[in-house]
């Protein structure tokens, strides 16, 4: 398939800006997986959806303030989006300055320029850097800026720092949020589990390169960004026991389907994973474990949006984004959300 394939049109106007008054109070679009079509419906009726015996995989990795704003030893300005913590001093970033930055030369963070960092290399398109600090996650904390999505034209703010962060969010990594898990509060996951329906939770640290468009027409030739993933042999087991007993292996958001696929590539089966994954979703794709997928909206022409019509199948996930945009649902992070209960071979 071409690049070309995976385009929309969206009006500018539909691109969430906040999020919604209520984690749990956007609407759901219901791509069923026969001929019932679309069905308009509310986050708060997922729990109806879902059946006792399923299990419902959610990514427990945390946000962290991965966007500074410096100076070089020159003293021109310069933006870093760190796109991976490496160790307690180390770490890979975007970087945006006039002039980019040599190996050695100095940079200065911070409204003092108090976190001090050294050019090591150029990796690619990342730099790796190393901090004048010990504790890079809290020097992060203390200097940096919550980094939301390139599309959200504002700065964030206060209510930024709770609402794109998941409720149970603990693994800090991540530089965008899991984003189908912010429809998620403490109420829906009671009524979930109320249900009958497990709950276990992945590791994918997102990483910076998944706003990076698509360069190629021939998605054959795509590579895709490395992200950090881990699978317990806890939730291993946790899919095995939930295949036995014929429930459905439910994934919110496209992070915690690229992290069970993952897991699951080398045997068939979800397996302990620790480490990266490169792993490229597109039509055709040989399903190893996912069931049903709940996700928000997408870009166009993305790997997230053909992960999406790799699951729910071409020709009736791009009809569900027209028909989105037609009755004017909300797009992207702070958006509203899809759920496609079953899989349907692409089209």
């Amino acid at each position: 398939m071409q690049l070309r394939d995976f385009s929309y049109d969206l009006p500018p106007d539909l691109i969430a800006q906040t999020p919604p008054a209520t984690r749990s109070g956007g609407r759901m679009l219901v791509v069923a997986p026969d001929a019932a079509g679309f069905r308009d419906a509310r986050v708060v009726d997922l729990p109806g959806e879902l059946r006792a015996g399923d299990l419902l995989v959610l990514n427990d990795t945390r946000v962290i303030r991965a966007r500074l704003h410096g100076t070089k030893d020159s003293g021109g300005k310069i933006e870093a989006m760190i796109e991976r913590v490496l160790d307690s001093r180390q770490a890979l970033a975007q970087i945006r300055a006039s002039k980019t930055p040599k190996p050695g030369g100095r940079l200065a963070f911070g409204a003092d320029g108090a976190l001090g960092a050294t050019v090591i290399a150029k990796h690619d398109d990342l730099y790796e850097l190393q901090f004048d600090t010990d504790d890079l996650l809290a020097a992060l904390d203390a200097h940096g800026e919550l980094p939301l999505p390139p599309y959200i034209e504002r700065k964030p703010g206060d209510d930024d720092d709770a609402r794109y962060q998941t409720v149970w969010a603990r693994e800090p990594g991540a530089v965008a949020a899991p984003t189908a898990s912010l429809h998620f509060d403490d109420a829906m996951l009671a009524a979930i589990r109320a249900r009958g329906v497990d709950i276990a939770f992945a590791t994918l640290h997102v990483g910076a390169g998944t706003f990076q468009p698509v360069r190629v027409d021939d998605l054959s030739q795509h590579r895709m960004h490395a992200e950090r993933v881990t699978v317990t042999a806890a939730l291993a087991d946790a899919v095995a026991a939930a295949q036995a007993r014929g429930g459905r292996v439910v994934a919110a958001g496209t992070t915690v389907v690229r992290a069970l696929e993952t897991a699951a590539a080398a045997s068939g089966r979800v397996q302990p994973y620790q480490g990266e994954t490169r792993l490229f979703i597109t039509p055709g794709y040989e399903w190893r474990c996912v069931d049903a997928l709940l996700t928000n909206f997408h870009l166009p022409e993305s790997t997230l949006l053909m992960l999406v019509c790799a699951f729910g199948g071409f020709e009736r996930v791009i009809a569900a984004y027209r028909h989105a945009v037609a009755h004017r649902y909300r797009f992207f992070s702070y958006g509203d959300a899809m759920w496609l209960p079953g899989r349907r071979s692409p089209a």
